[in-house]
């Protein structure tokens, strides 16, 4: 087993290698992937029967933001308007276990906004619609999402209850990968984005279908936000990125303040979302390639005839490329 998970990983890593776009293909494209993922479930039921991370759920102005421990370093995410008793899912890739916490709020899922395809992201969308048929399932079209029914452009938005999520095409992950944005000021309250596997904590997604400018521009609608606003990724991920970003700007104070409050958390199991906007922009490589410190450590340089958007998607590129070759996870 440590064998085949070594090789996967390496596998996985290199992006641009024949076997990876094998395994790519097999695992979005037939239903092997599907089979994987009904594994990967599995497994984590067994080895995390009470989540892999402890949750705490945030409540303001009526409206209760509960992250959901799914698989093995997944969040999925219930959106509830209190006042109506009616919620969203964001992602809810383990349906039993989005269920159980539905039913504990004792809420009506109305909506299942889903940022892409990958199944650790959509596998349980068409599980909760059999269990919730007025249930409407968002996401864009130029994914194959499970279960669509509402087919999403850039900007349109979601009404559910009070809430009002205006949806965000940020393609590079996937093709269709789309982020959500509740609009928190409507209600009192802060903004919230719903990245999927476009922005974690101090990270971002491997550039699976999209190249390195197509995905600065995606990173740049998220750079694009107010600062108060709360990030709420798809992954744990928060420990392992923060300490690559230690080996690509070493003396980023932010950083390393974040870090020792993660390391303190991760210590204990929590979950270490949210963060926002302002935070990440301040510490994360990858929201930072107008950095000259970044570009200084990287030791990466704008050559004479190239413009300062090609000069950035270059140092994501390589931004990238070192984290996909990084000894931690992802």
């Amino acid at each position: 087993r440590l064998f085949w998970g070594k090789l996967q990983s390496r596998i996985m890593a290199r992006t641009e290698k024949p076997l990876f776009r094998i395994a790519y293909t097999l695992y979005t494209r037939t239903k092997l992937g599907y089979l994987y993922y009904k594994m990967q479930m599995r497994k984590a039921r067994e080895h995390y029967p009470a989540g892999h991370s402890t949750c705490y759920p945030m409540e303001f102005s009526g409206i209760k933001i509960i992250p959901i421990s799914v698989l093995s370093d997944n969040y999925s995410y219930l959106i509830i308007d209190t006042s109506s008793s009616v919620a969203a899912a964001v992602d809810p890739a383990d349906p039993e276990t989005v269920q159980a916490v539905l039913k504990e709020e004792g809420v009506m899922l109305e909506a299942i906004l889903c940022t892409h395809k990958h199944w650790d992201h959509s596998g349980g969308n068409k599980g909760l619609k059999r269990l919730h048929g007025s249930c409407r399932v968002y996401g864009n079209a130029a994914d194959n999402i499970p279960g669509l029914t509402h087919p999403l452009s850039h900007k349109d938005s979601v009404v559910v209850g009070r809430m009002n999520f205006k949806a965000l095409f940020t393609p590079g992950h996937t093709v269709g990968h789309t982020i959500y944005l509740l609009d928190g000021p409507a209600v009192g309250a802060p903004s919230s984005l719903f990245s999927g596997d476009l922005v974690f904590l101090s990270g971002c997604g491997r550039m699976f279908e999209g190249s390195s400018t197509t995905m600065l521009s995606s990173l740049d609608t998220v750079s694009s936000l107010s600062d108060d606003t709360l990030l709420w990724p798809g992954h744990e991920y928060a420990e392992d990125n923060l300490l690559f970003a230690t080996k690509v700007e070493p003396h980023n104070a932010s950083r390393e303040n974040k870090y020792q409050l993660v390391a303190q958390q991760r210590g204990q199991k929590l979950c270490t979302s949210p963060s926002t906007i302002g935070e990440e922009k301040r510490y994360n490589p990858f929201l930072r390639s107008h950095s000259a410190e970044l570009h200084q450590a990287l030791g990466i340089q704008q050559l004479q005839d190239e413009d300062w958007t090609q000069f950035r998607a270059r140092v994501l590129e390589e931004l990238r490329k070192r984290k996909d070759v990084y000894n931690r996870r992802e």
